[in-house]
Order: structure tokens, then sequence, then C-alpha cells
């Protein structure tokens, strides 16, 4: 009775586009093991937080100690966006101070600290997009790759700030709060597109990222309009329980919905270009979307350009095209 109704769910969305493509990527995401990626990107996305925002106050001191008004107006808006610990960073962190060399020195300690989640992301990408490992660029390529991440959500970040100033210096009010969530969805698509590009393996044309970017950047803007309520409802209870380790739990929770959301976006980019869809729910049979998705997944394991590695399936004959 039960697989009945399953297999009647299974053929209804399997004939209709878009409940197809949304399943589609569901079952790619958990094909390519997507949980543990956005785990991944989380768990180096928090040891990276404090570096970056460091590194974001630092240059601020240093570039703008003639100006304080001006450094405390961009302070506050580009600490905004974090949830739980964007009080604390404002009324805590503090610019280092003393000569250009210790500056620099410090900035460089601190950009070194970030790349760990910029190699995490590159990884991501590559497995979301199944590249076998033996055309996966080398450790200079991703480094710079990585500093080149930085560098574009650095310039994303003053962006965002810029854009807060100028729609909080029009005014209040519906239409201006509005502009303002408008403003950030063009921004955070934007810096999405341009962090998929750097991110993702050259050989996937940049018009293949387009479609997750789309879907990506107003979600990203509703998660940062919203993500202190989502966090605090969260924490309604964990704080009084466990204190400082609540907070910091509300933290992680935070950054791992946005993990989530990015590995997602991946995973639609790859799907909608290879149009991996319909997916079967209940199995067998295969679909020949599931058919080329374990292919893609086994073939992904070549790790020297001596090595082949071949799928089939009992249907396909040895000399057909996998």
């Amino acid at each position: 009775m039960f697989e009945r109704a399953l297999r009647a769910v299974d053929g209804w969305q399997q004939r209709r586009r878009t409940p197809g493509l949304v399943f589609g990527v569901i079952k790619k995401f958990g094909d390519d093991r997507g949980g543990q990626l956005a785990a991944l990107i989380t768990y180096y996305g928090f040891a990276a937080l404090f570096p970056l925002l460091l590194l974001l106050t630092t240059s601020l001191g240093f570039f703008l100690r003639g100006n304080p008004q001006l450094q405390q107006r961009v302070l506050n808006s580009a600490l905004a966006d974090f949830p739980v610990i964007g009080d604390q960073l404002r009324t805590n962190v503090h610019s280092l101070h003393g000569s250009t060399w210790a500056v620099v020195i410090g900035v460089l300690g601190l950009l070194y600290g970030s790349l760990g989640i910029a190699q995490t992301l590159q990884f991501a990408m590559a497995q979301v997009w199944n590249i076998p490992g033996v055309k996966r660029p080398g450790y200079f390529p991703r480094l710079g790759r990585s500093l080149a991440l930085v560098a574009v959500l650095g310039v994303g970040l003053l962006a965002s700030s810029a854009a807060t100033g100028v729609v909080a210096s029009i005014g209040a009010g519906p239409a201006v709060t509005v502009g303002g969530l408008a403003a950030s969805v063009v921004v955070n698509t934007g810096l999405y597109l341009a962090c998929f590009r750097i991110l993702t393996p050259k050989q996937i044309h940049w018009r293949c990222l387009v479609p997750g970017c789309l879907f990506a950047g107003p979600a990203w803007t509703v998660l940062q309009a919203f993500g202190g309520v989502l966090v605090a409802h969260q924490l309604r209870h964990a704080t009084a329980v466990y204190g400082l380790f609540g907070t910091v739990l509300g933290l992680l929770w935070w950054i791992y919905l946005g993990a989530q959301l990015t590995v997602y976006a991946a995973e639609a980019n790859v799907v909608v270009k290879r149009r991996l869809w319909p997916r079967a729910i209940v199995q067998p049979p295969l679909t020949e979307a599931d058919q080329r998705v374990l292919d893609d997944i086994a073939e992904q394991e070549e790790r020297r350009p001596e090595q082949h590695v071949d799928s089939r399936f009992p249907s396909e004959s040895p000399d057909s095209d996998t």
C-alpha cells in the first residue's frame, strides 16, 4: 500500500517539470553528500569569520584613521548582517595600531588564516560538478583563486555597506526598506555569480552558473534580513542552559544555513545544465538522469591521466558512450 502510493507520487513528479526539477536538485544534493560538504564549509567558515571581520576592521582603522565617524558608519553597516555577534563586534573589536609594517604583517597573517574556507569551497564546487580528480586545478591555481575570492568578498562587503549607507541616508519608510532589499538582492546575486565563477573549474562556462545565483541571491538576502530572528528563536532556551556556548551554537547554525544554500545553488546549476531530471524516488527502475548522475560520480574518481573509469548498466552495451 505504502509503496503503491509512493510510486504514484513518483510518477506524478516525473511527469511535471517544476516538481521534477526540484526533486532532481534535492536528489543530486544527497548523491554528492551535500550535507557533509555544507558541514565542512561551516567548520572552515566559522574559523575564517573572525579573521575576515578583523581584517575588515583593521583595514578601516588604517585607511580611515583620519575620519573616525566614517569608519564607524561603515563598520556598523558591514557587521549588521551578522546575527548573534554583530553587536559584540561593533563594541569590542578595535583596529590595530602601530607602524605600517606591523599593520601589513597583521593583515597578511589574517588573510592567510581565511584561505581555508576558499579551498574548501573550491573542493565543494568540484564535487558538485563531479570533476574528475585528474582535471582539477593544482595547488598554486587554487591558491590564486582563493586570494581572488577573498578580494571579491571584501569588495562585495564594501559594496553592500555602501548601498546600505546610501539607502539609510535617504530616510525611512516602506519604500526605502523595499529599495534597500532590492539593492541587496542585486548586490548579493552579482556577488554569488562572481564567487561561483572563481570557485568553479574553468571548463564550466559562466552562463551555467546563472540559474543557481538567481536563486541564491534573493535567498541570501532573506537569510541576512531575518537571520537574527531565526537565530534568536533557536537560542530562546539554549542561552539559558548553555550560556556563551548557546550563542556559538546559534552562530554555527546560521553559517550552516548559508552553506547549505550555497551548495543547493551549485547543485541547481548542475541539474539545469545537464538536465538531470526527472529522478526516480522509488528504484528500480532508474531513469536516464539517474544513470547519468551515477556515471558522473563513478568517473570523478579518476586520479591519474593513465587511469580510466568505465561505468555501465546492464541495459547498455560495452561500446556505448558513458
